[in-house]
């Protein structure tokens, strides 16, 4: 048989030979490395956003009355609903600041200094519940804890009324809307219907999941893969990529014991229900915008995204996670901070 060099059969079957094996050495290498190329990988070219366990939000703002939010934004920025005129929702729920006030613990009338971490305020209306604990079923509920607080508003609801009763543009404002006018039920209501408002929609993630492949970079793909195969995803999913489960801080090692002194708000949800199951059981953030929403945890112990990502990796996951896989996962979170009124956060 003549097997020389310029039989052309030959010459084909070694360059075919060669193309397969470079793609086999690449995908080989790709695959055991477990990290995503440089070049887009090719999961985005098969991406179904519609089979991912978190939702987009919608582009659309929701239906609500305008005159409640207009109404509800006012009050929202009313120093008259605390006692001494110094503080209104706004200033713990900075809406320049991702819905927050950077600050370990928020402060209340008279300087008082708070006992736990203020939430965003941004998509809070997809919450399941509201606080830390859970203990508000609605935002309305929820309006009445700080206004009531002595440390927080320090004020009552017969005060705020006689407040806002002198005020005529508010006496036109809630006849407009409200058959019984100004009542600690309306406040409440409008309130709370502006905060449903506060959507944040359109984050770079948000646009990958719609099947815009480039909206997010390998690193950041391949964090949010480590996010599901970790098992972060486990209690941060849907449409608020959390807010919608309980869970105990402290799954895998004992938080509390390895980080201070107990106080009542370690407590959680055992502060509600008295059930010792409950203890150190806390309402699961949602991690939109979080890149803005530091310090983190309800008692504010993670300055950085870093470190509240390397602590859930310990007590909730009981895994010991590189500086490499920080990095990720960090990345992918970074790609959640969306729009307000059309413009990014």
């Amino acid at each position: 048989m003549d097997i020389s060099p310029t039989t052309p059969s030959l010459w084909i079957k070694i360059i075919l030979g060669a193309v397969l094996f470079t793609f086999t050495c690449f995908y080989a290498w790709e695959f055991w490395s477990q990290k995503a190329p440089s070049i887009p990988h090719p999961h985005y070219l098969v991406f179904s956003g519609s089979d991912e366990p978190i939702t987009p939000l919608p582009l659309a703002p929701p239906d609500l009355d305008q005159r409640k939010v207009v109404l509800g934004r006012k009050l929202f920025n009313e120093l008259k609903l605390s006692h001494d005129n110094t503080i209104a929702c706004a200033s713990c729920h900075q809406l320049n600041r991702g819905g927050v006030d950077s600050r370990k613990y928020s402060l209340g009338i008279y300087g008082q200094l708070g006992s736990i971490n203020a939430p965003t305020v941004y998509n809070s209306g997809y919450n399941f519940r509201q606080f830390w604990n859970g203990r508000a079923a609605t935002l309305e509920q929820q309006i009445d804890g700080p206004v009531n607080n002595p440390v927080e508003m320090g004020s009552s609801w017969s005060e705020v009324i006689s407040k806002l009763q002198k005020d005529p543009s508010y006496s036109i404002k809630f006849s407009s809307i409200y058959s019984d006018g100004i009542t600690a039920e309306n406040i409440e209501n409008a309130i709370a219907t502006f905060e449903r408002s506060l959507i944040t929609p359109n984050s770079r993630f948000d646009k990958f999941l719609r099947g815009d492949s480039k909206a997010i970079t390998s690193k950041e793909f391949f964090g949010y893969q480590l996010f599901k195969s970790y098992g972060c995803i486990s209690c941060h999913q849907g449409i608020n990529i959390g807010g919608n489960l309980y869970e105990k801080l402290g799954i895998m090692l004992p938080y509390f014991k390895e980080n201070g002194h107990l106080v009542v708000a370690d407590m959680g949800r055992y502060v509600i229900t008295k059930n010792i199951e409950d203890m150190h059981v806390f309402k699961v953030p949602g991690l939109r915008n979080i890149a803005l929403t530091g310090p983190y945890l309800h008692d504010g112990s993670a300055p950085t995204l870093e470190d509240v990502v390397k602590i859930m990796g310990k007590y909730q996951l009981g895994l010991d996670l590189t500086n490499e896989d920080i990095s990720e996962i960090v990345a992918f979170l970074r790609t959640l901070t969306g729009e307000y009124d059309g413009k990014p956060l």
